[in-house]
């Protein structure tokens, strides 16, 4: 397989924000994830150090908070200030102590160095609530909002810029759930009020791949929007974890783009695409295992919704398989960087996370390392790239029907502050070797930095790291050079750096 990299046509500059990720109060995400008092190794603040400087490496641009479905029945006022109470949170049936909230939060963005981007309650709440907590956040002092953050020790405004009216309010299974008319006037009026508070916000609203929802969200709300958000978790395994191997994992790598690909083609439609971008603001492979819960008949016992989240942290289920696709993911949104400017991997902590903590330290799994990939080694400026004679490997999906699906996915780049070229290349065979010959206007050192364990089964545990960077210097390029590429690997070559 030739790989041709024109280094002059640029499909676009990727931002930035497209590596980052998602924190919701489900599980141990917060209490048990991040923030841990009491623990040694958290910092005066509760803050796992461990976790936030694995949060540092990963360079995470912007973190989405606090939901998820989570905020379709939170008030965010029970958790600013000293007179905190414990509450029932509704949506995944425990009790929320309120001890991790808006002022937590922004301090944890702070030492992480990240972009704060707040999803509000659509759900049960307001848009008069949905604007007092922009004037909590964002206004200097005027009205009680801003006071209150004052006398709660914050006396310089936050500057929260990415709000979301919303989370998944299409769905029955979120509390408030609406009707496309419904939503269009809501996110209507409620992006009205956050404006008239702050005009400097950027807003998204939840979206899907339906047309009748869209085109009432956008008829409505198009001229207060900056983003639509969209949603997308290809194993959908929330009742019956059932994980897909690796084989049906290679099959959903058919489909990283279907739903960016429908949403750009409305958007365009309506003439908007110079004015709306898309936030992918949540995703990941697998969808969180919560079973009894987003279900018409509830879970009776604890036995039967609550404990069983708990196979969520079973590191030996995240493995190639997770972080193949996640890069072939990541490939798809470099591809499309001129139309989606944000994605959120969900979530950063635990669950289906790509750091798990324990009471003595963390585990980086395999997709900790994709990132790690990507935001370190690989460039910012998309380059048109097209690969001649690729191969095709036939893969049984989880339903059972073979299919057929490229070998290698790849995205090229060059580095718009230095020179040199980058490209992610992913070998999706389970168990060949492939070269890839490289035909680019090039010169200077090659290497390559990647990840790809001893088997597809590879993954990382407590005294255990099977899947980890490793770098190989390959010599000096010359054009048609070939790498060759392990099984089940994830790489990015560089060349000329």
């Amino acid at each position: 397989m030739r790989l041709y990299i024109n280094g002059k046509r640029k499909i676009g500059t990727r931002d930035i924000m497209i590596y980052g990720h998602f924190i919701e109060h489900f599980h141990r995400q917060i209490y048990g994830g991040v923030y841990d008092p009491g623990n040694p190794l958290s910092d005066e603040d509760g803050l796992r150090k461990d976790v936030l400087e694995a949060m540092r490496r990963i360079k995470v641009p912007v973190l989405r908070w606090p939901g998820g479905c989570f905020v379709s029945s939170y008030h965010w006022k029970d958790a600013v200030g000293e007179n905190r109470k414990p509450l029932f949170d509704k949506a995944w049936r425990v009790e929320e102590p309120n001890t991790f909230g808006t002022d937590e939060y922004i301090r944890m963005c702070r030492k992480i160095g990240c972009e704060p981007y707040i999803c509000t309650n659509a759900g049960t709440g307001t848009a008069e609530e949905m604007s007092d907590w922009v004037e909590y956040c964002n206004l200097e002092s005027e009205g009680q909002y801003a006071k209150w953050r004052i006398a709660n020790g914050h006396p310089k405004p936050y500057k929260v810029k990415y709000w979301s009216v919303g989370n998944e309010n299409y769905g029955f299974w979120e509390i408030g759930a609406k009707s496309a008319e419904e939503w269009g006037r809501l996110v209507a009026e409620s992006s009205k009020m956050i404006k008239h508070v702050d005009p400097e916000t950027e807003l998204t609203a939840a979206a899907l791949t339906d047309l009748n929802w869209n085109i009432n969200l956008l008829d409505h709300s198009a001229q207060f929007l900056d983003w639509i958000s969209i949603h997308e978790y290809w194993d959908g395994i929330n009742q019956t974890n059932d994980y897909a191997d690796y084989e049906a994992v290679m099959a959903y790598t058919n489909r990283t783009e279907h739903s960016i690909a429908e949403v750009r083609g409305l958007i365009t439609a309506m003439k908007l695409e110079k004015k709306i971008k898309i936030a992918f603001d949540e995703w990941n492979l697998r969808g969180w295992y919560h079973p009894n819960v987003h279900t018409i008949e509830q879970g009776r016992t604890k036995e039967e919704y609550l404990y069983p989240r708990d196979k969520n942290d079973d590191n030996s289920k995240y493995t190639m398989a997770d972080a193949v696709f996640t890069a072939c993911f990541l490939n798809a949104l470099n591809r499309n960087c001129d139309i989606v400017g944000m994605a959120n991997f969900a979530p950063i902590v635990n669950t289906r996370g790509c750091i798990f903590t324990h009471k003595d330290g963390i585990v980086l799994r395999s997709t900790y390392y994709v990132f790690d990939l990507y935001v370190n080694y690989l460039g910012d400026v998309v380059l048109d790239s097209w690969c001649a004679g690729m191969e095709s490997i036939r893969v049984r999906n989880k339903a059972g029907d073979l299919e057929e699906t490229d070998t290698l996915d790849i995205a090229a780049t060059s580095f718009s502050d230095r020179a040199g070229y980058a490209v992610a290349a992913v070998n999706k065979c389970a168990d060949q070797e492939k070269e890839l010959e490289i035909d680019l206007e090039a010169s200077g050192d090659i290497r390559i930095y990647y990840i790809s364990g001893r088997s597809t089964e590879s993954y990382n545990d407590v005294g255990r790291e099977e899947a980890a960077i490793q770098c190989e210097e390959l010599g000096k390029y010359v054009p048609g050079m070939k790498v060759t590429l392990k099984p089940h690997m994830v790489g990015i070559i560089q060349i000329g750096m």
